[in-house]
């Protein structure tokens, strides 16, 4: 029995936080899982200029309301679901992703939870369990399962490496240089096809 396991951002839907930078004009805020491997050392960081900007969840809300999916991406996974189990794990969290869950048929998530104040400001976050993606990947195979996993950033390296099948998507190219052993996929075609044979 298969399931496959998909990152979120940058893989079925853009970056939430480049979409943010843009919206508030705080160029900063562009860093993603692509340039820094320690999330928790990211998002410290990113509530760190939120504060210092007065600025909060309502407002981020307001930009991921305008944020659709990838085109292909809900056909993709559409057919995808029809052949397999599908999760989305991802590192983002349930106050940002459900506009986009309902935007993509509703698709399951693992993800984290964000503490947000009565004012609105973010005061902290709070992770689902260390190293979420290869954790969740390694339950998934204690239980049963096969898994195939897809992802484009550092954080996704852990779930792809230990999948039965394993494919890099959308990759920036330092990430695709410094794992050349693993296959790298442009298109959603590609995609599919490859996990398509990784089940035969």
């Amino acid at each position: 029995m298969y399931v496959t396991c998909l990152d979120l951002e940058g893989v079925l839907v853009p970056e939430i936080w480049i979409a943010f930078a843009k919206a508030s004009g705080i160029p900063e805020l562009t860093r993603t899982t692509r340039d820094e491997p320690d999330y928790d050392k990211l998002m410290k960081w990113r509530l760190g200029i939120l504060k210092e900007h007065g600025l909060g969840l309502g407002e981020i809300q307001d930009t991921i309301a305008t944020i659709d999916p990838m085109p292909g991406a809900k056909e993709f996974l559409d057919e995808l679901r029809s052949l397999t189990q599908v999760i989305i794990i991802s590192d983002t969290f349930q106050e940002f992703a459900k506009p986009l869950m309902k935007k993509l048929g509703w698709p399951t998530i693992f993800c984290n939870s964000l503490e947000v104040a009565k004012n609105g400001e973010i005061t902290g976050f709070k992770m689902r369990c260390e190293q979420s993606k290869l954790t969740t990947v390694k339950a998934l195979q204690s239980i049963g399962y096969e898994t195939i996993a897809s992802g484009d950033s550092y954080n996704d390296l852990g779930m792809i490496t230990a999948s039965k099948a394993g494919f890099l998507f959308k990759s920036p190219d330092s990430i695709k240089e410094a794992h050349p052993e693993l296959p790298a996929f442009e298109t959603y075609e590609e995609l599919l096809d490859a996990i398509k044979k990784a089940m035969d």
